[in-house]
C-alpha cells in the first residue's frame, strides 16, 4: 500500500483513540467540557452514554488497525469498511451535532478512501 493510504488510515485510527480517550476518561474533566462544550451537570448526566460512545470510537480504531497489518487485498478491504463507518459517523455528527465533526471525522476518512483506491 501507498504511504499516503497508509498514512490517512493511521491519522484516521489515532483520531478515535483519542477520540475514545476523550470520550471515555476525559468527558467530565476541564478538557473534555472544554472540547464538547459541555457543562458540568449535563457532562456527569451523560457520562455513561459518552463511555459507550467513545468505546465504539475504539472499535473504529482498532479495525483500521487491523486493516492495516492483515496482508493483502483483503486488508484494504478491511480499511475501506471502517473508512466507510467513520465517513458516515462523521457525515451524522455534522448535521446532527456540530458541522465541524463532519470536517474532522469524515473529512480524513474520505481522504484515506480515496488514497485506498489509488493501491
Amino acid at each position: 500500500m501507498k504511504m499516503p493510504g497508509i498514512a490517512l488510515v493511521l491519522l484516521v485510527a489515532l483520531e478515535h483513540l483519542y477520540f475514545l480517550y476523550l470520550e471515555m476518561f476525559l468527558w467530565t474533566k476541564p478538557k473534555g467540557l472544554k472540547v464538547f462544550g459541555n457543562t458540568a451537570e449535563r457532562a456527569e448526566a451523560s457520562k455513561v452514554l459518552a463511555a459507550n460512545q467513545g468505546l465504539y470510537n475504539g472499535f473504529l480504531a482498532a479495525g483500521l488497525l487491523w486493516g492495516l497489518i492483515y496482508p493483502g487485498a483483503a486488508g484494504i478491504h478491511i480499511q475501506m469498511f471502517f473508512l466507510a463507518c467513520v465517513v458516515v459517523a462523521g457525515i451524522y455528527g455534522g448535521l446532527t451535532v456540530k458541522m465541524r465533526i463532519m470536517y474532522l471525522q469524515a473529512g480524513p476518512a474520505l481522504l484515506g478512501l480515496l488514497a485506498l483506491q489509488m493501491v
